[in-house]
């Protein structure tokens, strides 16, 4: 079924479903495949529970008209988001990066939202499927759209702009993240740089934090037409500096040739996020919105999912951001506690996953950055980190042996830094903490 005869289906019923234990009423169920399941032994259940039609891909699975057979699930689903794209005619702003990508999706949503029917990336729906059930979200009353998109390897952003076909960009940083996937932090560059040469080879704008070296190299070796810039430096169209953090940022900004600045208090915390913050004002700014309005958009806005979140507990308070880690995301928040006052500090972190080859390496070097800050106590988590000693530090292999010891020795009084990457499941430390 090509996909144009496909999508008079989707205009008919436009919710899609991949999953039978929540499936949408009068929406098209995609049995898409995984490691361990078939999605086509799933399609008359879907059936029964509300979706109208199923698209599959196994013949003897079909068992009446309301069963469509593709060659490919997968395929089909992203074939009918590129297709559903191009009926589109709107702003679509491509987000990537190694750090940030999220919150700084959130943020622009925000500011945008305070002027045009926005639609966002829900959560982190950001890959070969993500993508385009994010693009098939997107309803005809949207007047701009933002789509996050995640890669592990070479070549996925490239796909997945074929997908959202950005009008916009910006590429949050880059750093050592995935290098099992990517092989090198060169792979982790040419990776994020597809974004660029996208929006090079489309006549796209971009978003370009103009003091990141690497970000301004990357941009200026691309004949991208259209580049709006930001940062901290005279040069920049968006001009910001960070004016507060104890812990909660506190931001002001101003557009070049123009003295009059706009200060805004935000529910962030952590000073990497300055620049996310700027990004957001920038993309406002661009299209539109009064400098009001956008400061309405960044204060309004709460970190979620244990991203750079601050939670007071009756102990302690805690910076809770362990929804993901790499190298350099480690770097940046252990900077950010140095630079907190606290009358006593404690660090908890936990290993990084799809490091490679690096990996060792790599912990070494967040180990000493961490224990070079003498906080009052300094606790490591994960098998990578247990290949490491240091005599100012405890080690635990697993979260559960960690969350014993802080039960049985707890933290008290101190301003507590969380972080390490998903699968170390640190939400299980809160209760003790």
């Amino acid at each position: 079924m090509e996909p144009s005869a496909l999508y008079s289906y989707f205009l008919k019923y436009p919710a899609i479903s991949t999953d039978t234990r929540n499936i949408q009423p009068d929406s098209l169920f995609f049995a898409l495949k995984g490691a361990n399941f078939n999605g086509n032994a799933f399609a008359v259940e879907a059936l029964d529970k509300g979706a109208r039609y199923a698209i599959i891909d196994e013949a003897p699975y079909q068992k009446d008209e309301r069963f469509l057979l593709v060659a490919d699930v997968l395929t089909a689903l992203q074939e009918l988001a590129r297709h559903h794209r191009a009926q589109l005619r709107i702003p679509i702003i491509g987000i990537t990066g190694t750090n940030g990508k999220t919150t700084t999706k959130e943020l622009i949503h925000a500011v945008l939202s305070r002027k045009f029917n926005t639609y966002a990336t829900k959560g982190n729906l950001n890959n070969h499927i993500g993508v385009p059930l994010t693009v098939l979200s997107i309803m005809e009353e949207t007047q701009l759209a933002i789509v996050e998109m995640g890669a592990n390897h070479i070549g996925e952003i490239a796909f997945l702009c074929g997908i959202a076909q950005p009008t916009h960009g910006l590429i949050t940083n880059v750093g050592k993240a995935h290098l099992e996937g990517f092989g090198s932090f060169e792979g982790v560059k040419k990776a994020k740089g597809e974004l660029y040469d996208y929006l090079a080879a489309n006549h796209g704008t971009l978003f370009l934090q103009q003091d990141n070296p690497l970000l301004r190299e990357m941009a200026e070796g691309r004949p991208i037409g259209n580049v709006v810039r930001y940062g901290f430096s005279g040069e920049n169209d968006l001009i910001g500096e960070l004016i507060g953090a104890n812990p909660l940022l506190e931001v002001r900004w101003r557009e070049k040739g123009n003295e009059t600045g706009h200060t805004v208090r935000t529910q962030l915390t952590g000073s990497y996020n300055t620049e996310n913050i700027l990004a957001a004002a920038c993309i406002g700014r661009h299209f539109g919105l009064a400098p009001q309005k956008i400061n309405q958009g960044i204060a309004g806005y709460t970190p979620a999912n244990n991203r750079s979140q601050l939670m007071q507990t009756a102990r302690n308070t805690l910076i809770c951001d362990y929804y993901n880690a790499n190298a350099s995301s480690m770097a940046a928040a252990l900077e950010n506690l140095r630079m907190l006052e606290a009358d006593k500090k404690a660090i908890i972190l936990g290993d990084m996953f799809e490091m490679g080859d690096d990996s060792h390496e790599e912990h070494g070097k967040v180990m000493q950055q961490a224990t070079a800050l003498h906080a009052a106590r300094t606790i490591f988590v994960g098998k990578a980190f247990r290949q490491h000693r240091h005599p100012d530090a405890e080690c635990y292999e697993t979260t559960e042996e960690a969350r014993e010891a802080l039960d049985r020795f707890p933290i008290e009084g101190a301003l507590v830094l969380l972080k390490a990457s998903r699968g170390m499941a640190f939400e299980k430390l809160i209760d003790v903490l």
